[in-house]
């Protein structure tokens, strides 16, 4: 099929139109975020997160809840827990994830070994699809990345500061800990719906192979912003190409054209050393 033709087509698919928009605000969110928390080292909280959409979510479908609609103030909360966890407790932040994530999965699958008929729709979520996202979602999925762009453009240089010294934001009156969880919060709302396409195994390369990649050439903190926003899209668009015209799993062609940017990137910047 001629690339340009697979695109025309792919395009005439409501469902496909559907998780382009979607999965794009997705992506545009998440690279933004995704600067901040891997300066931060903070990166993995998309992890830990994503396994607790997921147990959030088998709890909706076993209850007959809508999914997105329980799994947000969950995960939200967790965000919120693990950042406490991290600070204020002897548990490091990469244990406090590990202890989390790891329960909120045995939570997951124990509720759906309780329960009937919610297989197909977990395996979905575990491994992400276009076809998740149904006319219902996709309200929710942009009003949600619309907030958090909006508040995280507003909270900007705010959030600038905190990413590069805690202590001089601090003293120059940034209420420090109330941007952090406002970081955590807006990243727990991106990680569930975009759990949608790229499951919970993968939903976390979209905060970091971005902001990795921009970080292999560029030094500045906004020039490796607008790369990461940038490269971002263009895998997102790329990933979701490929997976309609060779019939690859749709999280795992954006994670390849991640992969495959970073490795360019990471090429150019050696050799430009």
């Amino acid at each position: 099929m001629n690339f340009l033709t697979g695109i025309s087509e792919m395009f005439s698919y409501s469902f496909l139109t559907r998780g382009m928009i979607v999965g794009g605000l997705v992506a545009l969110c998440a690279s933004l975020l995704g600067v901040t928390l891997v300066l931060k080292r903070y990166s993995m909280i998309g992890d830990g997160l994503s396994h607790v959409g997921f147990g959030a979510m088998a709890v909706g479908l076993a209850c007959n809840t809508a999914p997105l609609t329980l799994a947000i103030p969950v995960v939200i909360i967790a965000a919120i827990l693990l950042l406490r966890i991290s600070e204020n407790s002897k548990i490091k932040g990469d244990a406090a994830i590990g202890l989390i994530s790891s329960s909120s999965i045995a939570i997951g699958i124990t509720v759906n070994s309780l329960s009937n008929g919610t297989n197909i729709d977990l395996n979905s979520y575990m491994f992400g699809s276009v076809l998740a996202i149904s006319k219902d979602d996709i309200t929710v999925c942009i009003t949600m990345s619309i907030l958090v762009l909006f508040l995280f453009l507003l909270c900007y240089h705010r959030i600038f500061a905190i990413t590069f010294d805690e202590t001089f934001a601090k003293a120059t009156g940034i209420r420090v800990n109330l941007y952090k969880t406002l970081l955590s919060i807006l990243t727990a709302v991106i990680i569930v719906i975009g759990m949608r396409i790229m499951g919970t195994l993968l939903i976390s390369s979209l905060i970091i192979f971005p902001a990795l990649t921009s970080m292999r050439i560029f030094k500045c903190f906004k020039a490796v912003m607008l790369c990461s926003v940038i490269i971002s899209l263009v895998c997102y668009f790329f990933g979701m190409t490929a997976s309609y015209l060779y019939e690859i799993p749709t999280g795992a062609g954006i994670v390849l054209a991640n992969l495959t940017v970073f490795l360019l990137f990471s090429l150019a910047g050696f050799l430009r050393r």
